[in-house]
């Protein structure tokens, strides 16, 4: 089995790696500007934290198709343009999975809000400090399901 990453794109990015001796992590990452950043440090960060891991055999990420926001949208378009250049300059594939399969595989109902999300992660042994380790967390399980 090769390692495969599930992320969760965001200011506060959730991530789920499975290990190819079956283990899994996940947890979150910020990439909120700092005072003194410009604009694209958020995209360089996540390019280097990206660096700093193994290389994953497959990397799955949500397809967002709305924001609420445009600043939300924009932060999005960056992290998605950043991962896809990064993993072809690798050569690893890469897919992104719509919202409503992500949250209805996790949880029966396509539409399922922030709590729902994280009890389904509880509920499969896993303990995510948020919403965007849950939504990666699940992301990983519906790839791993052979979803």
């Amino acid at each position: 089995m090769t390692e495969i990453l599930a992320l969760d794109l965001g200011t506060c990015t959730g991530w789920a790696l499975r290990r190819p001796d079956g283990i899994t992590l996940s947890g979150t990452v910020s990439f909120k500007p700092g005072r003194y950043e410009g604009g694209g440090m958020r995209f360089l960060r996540f390019s280097q934290w990206l660096d700093s891991l193994d290389k994953p055999g497959t990397v799955y990420f949500e397809e967002v198709r709305r924001h609420r926001g445009v600043d939300a949208a924009h932060c999005y378009g960056g992290l998605m343009a950043t991962l896809t250049a990064w993993c072809e300059a690798r050569k690893i594939p890469y897919q992104g999975v719509p919202v409503g399969e992500i949250k209805r595989h996790a949880t029966g109902k396509g539409n399922a809000d922030k709590a729902a999300m994280i009890a389904a992660a509880r509920g499969k042994g896993f303990q995510p400090a948020d919403d965007n380790e849950a939504d990666a967390i699940a992301i990983l399980l519906l790839k791993l399901e052979g979803n």
